[in-house]
C-alpha cells in the first residue's frame, strides 16, 4: 500500500459513525497490524496518528463508562431515566425538557453535556439516542407560562410532563440538579449531573437538540431576531432588535421589561 492509499484508507475509518466504535477499533488495529513493517517516514508518521486515536478512543469509552456510576450504583431497578431541562435563561421560546431511559450498559461514545458537544455531533448523539433508547419523553412550557408563573414552576412542570410522555414507566429517575415536587417515583438530584450520569447527558442532548430545532423554526417566522443563531438568548444583536423591533409573541416579557422599558 503506498502512503496516498493509506492515508486515504485512515480517513475512510475516521469517518465512520459514532455508534461504529468498536470497527474503527478494529479497524484501526488492522491498518497498524498490516503496515507495522514499513518503515517509509510517511507510513509510519500515519501509523503512529492511528495509534494515537486508539489510544483517544480507549481514553474516550472509559470517560463514558466512568459517567455510568449511578446508573450502576442503582441497577436493581428496571428503568433508570434521566431527566435534564434548557431554555431557563433565554429571553425567548420555550423551557423544554427531556426524560430518557437507556438500556443497561449501552456505551455511546461523545456522550456528554449537551454544552460540552459541538453542534454536529450533538445532532448525530441526537438520532443515536432517538433510536436506541428504552424511552424518550419530552416536556414544554411556553414564555406565557414562565411569565405567568416564574420560570421554576415552568421547569419543573415540564419535568412532570416529559415523566408522563415516557412510553415507558421509570422506577428511578436521575435529575440534573433540581427536586421534582409531586411525583412518586424514586428520584435522586444530581449536581451536575449532565456531566456526570448518560441518562441525564441523553437527556440534555435530546432536550438542547428538539429546543434548537424549535428556535430555527421561530426565526423563519420572527427573522429580525436572529433566533436560529441565539436560539432565544440575550446576544448584542438580539438586545438591539429588541430595542429597535420591540418584542415578538415567544419574548419573556418578565425577562425583557429593563430593556424595552416596560
Amino acid at each position: 500500500m503506498n502512503i496516498c492509499e493509506l492515508r486515504m484508507a485512515y480517513q475512510e475509518i475516521l469517518g465512520y459513525p459514532i455508534m461504529k466504535y468498536e470497527t474503527v477499533r478494529r479497524k484501526l488495529e488492522q491498518l497498524i497490524r498490516e503496515n507495522e513493517s514499513d518503515s517509509r517516514k510517511g507510513i509510519v508518521n500515519i501509523l503512529n496518528q492511528a495509534r494515537k486515536k486508539l489510544t483517544q478512543l480507549d481514553q474516550e469509552l472509559a470517560r463514558v463508562r466512568g459517567m455510568m456510576t449511578f446508573e450502576e450504583k442503582y441497577s436493581d431497578h428496571s428503568y433508570i431515566c434521566g431527566i435534564d431541562e434548557v431554555g431557563r435563561g433565554p429571553l425567548a421560546g420555550p423551557v423544554l425538557t427531556a426524560a430518557v431511559i437507556l438500556p443497561k450498559g449501552l456505551v455511546i461514545p461523545m456522550l456528554n453535556d449537551s454544552k460540552q458537544v459541538s453542534k454536529k455531533h450533538r445532532e448525530e448523539l441526537y438520532d443515536i439516542i432517538m433510536s436506541t433508547a428504552v424511552a424518550v419523553g419530552v416536556g414544554m412550557n411556553p414564555e406565557t407560562v414562565i411569565d405567568e408563573k416564574g420560570i421554576e414552576f415552568a421547569n419543573k412542570d415540564a419535568m412532570r410532563q416529559a415523566i408522563r410522555n415516557l412510553s415507558v414507566a421509570p422506577d428511578m429517575l436521575l435529575v440534573d440538579a433540581v427536586h421534582i415536587p409531586e411525583v412518586d417515583i424514586p428520584q435522586v438530584s444530581i449536581i451536575k449531573g449532565d456531566a456526570k450520569s448518560v441518562s441525564i447527558a441523553a437527556a440534555s442532548i435530546v432536550a438542547k437538540v428538539t429546543r434548537d430545532r424549535m428556535m430555527q423554526e421561530y426565526d423563519e417566522k420572527y427573522p429580525a431576531y436572529g433566533f436560529k443563531d441565539n436560539v432565544g438568548y440575550g446576544s448584542a444583536a438580539h438586545i438591539e432588535a429588541l430595542k429597535t423591533y420591540g418584542p415578538c409573541p415567544i419574548h419573556r416579557r418578565s425577562y425583557i421589561r429593563n430593556i424595552i422599558g416596560e
